[in-house]
């Protein structure tokens, strides 16, 4: 069992930034590629970033640019540091994962968003 907790959500204002965390915690379990995934008011949710464990990267044409995908094998962890935000960034962001040993894929809680001035 794999569980993933997303931390480091807030109110900002436009043009600021801030970093999400993602925190993996459990029993044999090696993470895989970690996704980063947002739902904003009333909308489907959407992919935003993925990174793979060797470190390739992925983003969703709206991010491009702002926001940048990282991670630390060593402490479990995926990272989204967020800038330039938009109002339009709104959403609870979600990541998630692959469990190398079982194939199970993870989700965590979830972290809110927003971005207002």
């Amino acid at each position: 069992q794999v569980q993933l907790v997303e931390s480091g959500g807030g109110l900002v204002q436009p043009g600021g930034s801030l970093r999400l965390s993602c925190v993996a915690s459990g029993s044999n379990f090696i993470i895989g590629t970690i996704t980063w995934h947002r739902q904003p008011p009333r909308k489907e949710r959407e992919l935003v970033a993925t990174i793979t464990r060797e470190g390739s990267t992925n983003y969703a044409n709206s991010v491009k640019d702002r926001f940048t995908i990282s991670r630390d094998n060593g402490k479990n962890a995926g990272y989204l540091q967020m800038n330039n935000l938009k109002p339009e960034d709104t959403a609870i962001y979600y990541c998630s994962t692959i469990n190398l040993v079982d194939g199970r894929a993870y989700w965590g809680q979830g972290t809110q968003v927003t971005v207002s001035s």
